[in-house]
């Protein structure tokens, strides 16, 4: 060290100057990527899915059929295979993955398993024209990996398929556009599967059987019950004021379950529900008198109190969750 440098100006070794920047750095807020990284990845799950099915696709004459469901299945069961030996012992509470791959992998081996199941219907007719049997398996296969490996990813696809297989769409761009909400019986369904969903949420619940799956149910059993039930009144049904009464029941429980749980979320579908609902009402009120211009008042003025409602409402749950 130089004779000429004053004592508090000595050199820091490099733990020390570690130790200096990181107090230069305190004051700035760190941004942190993990949901960036989960989107790409399961991005690149979702696109090599798609990338894969094209290929075979466009090259299905010279590669072959048994080509490609050998490649499909040696995908899939290579995947579950891995999932197998890397995952912890089962659990009914929340297990952790064991390494930041195996969740995308585990979706990996659960949508080439479809894959499979659909090209070998598709290629050879295996189920015959029991087209049931080729969504009961996957749906079977579906449900008891996310159990056994705890994947809320595969939760959503068991229950997508669950959804199929009694005849509704369910994912969110073909909901309304693909399902003939003109038939009774898919309404009838709808409002059973919904049922079904929120049961198995409060079971999930209540009994501690994969806790952190009751917010998948529910979210799925609200919105199939909220939108069939909707469809009941909006094509035209008799008694349109008794399906309103019908939501609005469901609305109130819904209501006191996600106020009782602190849930925004909840609280704030459950209104929208219930006020295009209420909104459809007035509307048709007044339509049978002729009567446009009030309804139209009626909808801008409640919008702008629901707003104002949701706002204040918002700011209530976070001062409660703070207590």
């Amino acid at each position: 060290m130089n004779q000429n440098t004053p004592a508090h100006q000595e050199e820091l070794p490099p733990s020390a100057i570690t130790e200096a920047q990181m107090k230069a750095f305190s004051g700035q807020r760190l941004f942190s990527l993990h949901w960036e990284i989960k989107v790409l990845l399961y991005l690149g799950v979702l696109l090599l899915s798609t990338g894969l099915g094209i290929l075979v696709y466009e090259n299905i004459d010279t590669i072959g059929h048994q080509a490609v469901l050998a490649f499909i299945a040696i995908l899939s069961a290579g995947s579950f295979f891995y999932c197998y030996k890397q995952s912890a012992p089962f659990s009914w509470n929340k297990v952790e993955s064991p390494n930041p791959f195996f969740d995308y992998i585990l979706l990996l081996g659960c949508l080439t398993f479809i894959s499979f199941i659909g090209y070998l219907q598709f290629a050879y007719t295996v189920f015959g024209t029991k087209y049931g049997l080729a969504t009961a398996i996957p749906l079977v296969v579906l449900f008891f990996s996310a159990y056994y490996f705890d994947h809320l990813g595969v939760l959503s696809l068991a229950i997508t398929n669950l959804a199929a297989w009694l005849g509704i769409t369910v994912t969110p761009m073909r909901i309304l556009s693909d399902n003939d909400f003109s038939s009774y019986r898919l309404i009838a369904t709808g409002m059973g599967l919904g049922i079904f969903l929120l049961v198995l949420a409060l079971i999930s619940q209540k009994k501690n059987l994969k806790a952190h799956f009751a917010f998948t149910y529910r979210n799925f059993g609200a919105h199939i019950f909220f939108i069939s039930c909707l469809a009941a009144f909006f094509i035209g049904y008799n008694l349109p004021l008794t399906w309103f009464l019908v939501l609005s029941a469901f609305a109130a429980y819904m209501w006191i379950t996600a106020y009782k749980e602190k849930s925004f979320y909840f609280l704030l579908i459950t209104l929208l529900y219930e006020y295009l609902g209420l909104c459809t009402i007035v509307i048709r009120a007044f339509a049978e008198i002729n009567e446009i211009y009030p309804s139209i008042m009626f909808v801008i003025v409640s919008a702008i109190f629901l707003c104002y409602y949701l706002i204040q409402l918002s700011k209530k749950i976070k001062h409660d969750r703070v207590q």
